[in-house]
């Protein structure tokens, strides 16, 4: 017998302000049709004034345990994937414990930026492997939104925000790939490549939060090559190969990118959760977020075999392989 973490439950949280492409275009040098023919989004949500990374957190989690149909109190640990947090400190993890009012168990925030949510699922997977933990809540929630260039028509009008989340629990398996749970993880970075995609501030440079920074061809060009080999690698340690997927869940950062990535796993697209023309790119929000709506569009079935990868600054990337 072999224990594996299995979902749970699953839900996502959007803001209720949703911005599409056309608002752009009093204020940049940018249509909707440039923005979709180099990105595929067509809009996407802004957190409201006082809606904090926590409070889409929370959200998501809620939606999640209900599915789950547990409480609070019945979870270990809750590990949030995030780069745009309330505060410095403390982490995002504790104010979502104490907004759910959870009063046992411990928390905390992983930083990985688009490739958070895949570095957090691994991190409670061992969580749950080591007998750490035996349920987990795993949180992707961003408020992109907060760190824009208004002016930078390149980059502002990519981002949204949200939050999705998971529930997993141990459960043995037969230790094949037919196990419902994680079966694998792959996670990788480079931090020579930390120009592509950046926040100009932080605590100890400037004092402040910062704006987002991208060099948008050469993160192409490394995104789908990364995003190809890691869920390949992923898929490789367990025995499996593209052709076994029944959904990719990418993270939602462009279609091209997408589009790239599947034809190089040899997965079509009919195989792909897609959300980015809805929400644009969330960040560590988005591959909860895909998951979630995957399940509510009925895509998502128990026992499909799942691939989740993603890429982000650092640069970190890093892919997931579970049955559902």
């Amino acid at each position: 017998m072999t224990l594996r973490a299995v979902v749970k439950g699953v839900g996502h949280y959007l803001p209720e302000r949703v911005v599409p492409n056309s608002e752009f275009e009093a204020t940049l040098d940018t249509s909707d049709e440039w923005i979709k023919s180099r990105s595929g989004i067509e809009r996407r949500h802004f957190a409201a004034e006082g809606e904090t990374t926590s409070v889409l957190a929370t959200h998501a989690a809620r939606a999640a345990l209900k599915m789950a149909g547990m409480q609070p109190d019945d979870i270990d640990a809750i590990v949030v994937a995030t780069s745009t947090p309330d505060l410095t400190f403390p982490s995002v993890g504790t104010m979502v414990q104490a907004q759910l009012g959870m009063t046992r168990g411990f928390a905390f925030d992983v930083q990985a930026v688009c490739a958070g949510f895949v570095f957090a699922l691994t991190n409670a997977n061992a969580l749950i492997l080591s007998g750490q933990a035996k349920r987990v809540l795993v949180i992707g929630a961003e408020t992109f939104s907060r760190i824009m260039d208004w002016t930078d028509r390149s980059t502002c009008v990519l981002f949204g925000d949200g939050a999705g989340a998971l529930v997993l629990e141990g459960e043995t398996g037969d230790g094949t790939t037919s196990d419902r749970g994680i079966l694998s993880a792959d996670l990788n970075s480079d931090g020579r490549y930390r120009e592509m995609l950046y926040v100009d501030g932080g605590v100890s440079t400037s004092g402040q939060a910062g704006k987002l920074r991208m060099q948008g061809n050469q993160l192409f060009r490394q995104a789908v090559e990364k995003l190809a080999e890691t869920a390949e690698a992923a898929l490789e340690k367990v025995g499996l190969s593209g052709p076994d997927v029944d959904w990719i869940v990418p993270h939602q950062a462009n279609l091209r990118i997408i589009s790239a990535t599947a034809a190089r796993m040899e997965v079509p697209m009919e195989n792909v959760v897609l959300t980015v023309q809805d929400h644009g790119n969330t960040s560590a929000a988005s591959i909860p977020l895909a998951l979630s709506v995957g399940v509510a569009r009925g895509q998502i079935k128990q026992g499909d075999l799942i691939v989740t990868e993603a890429i982000g600054g650092g640069l970190a990337w890093g892919a997931v392989v579970l049955r559902w």
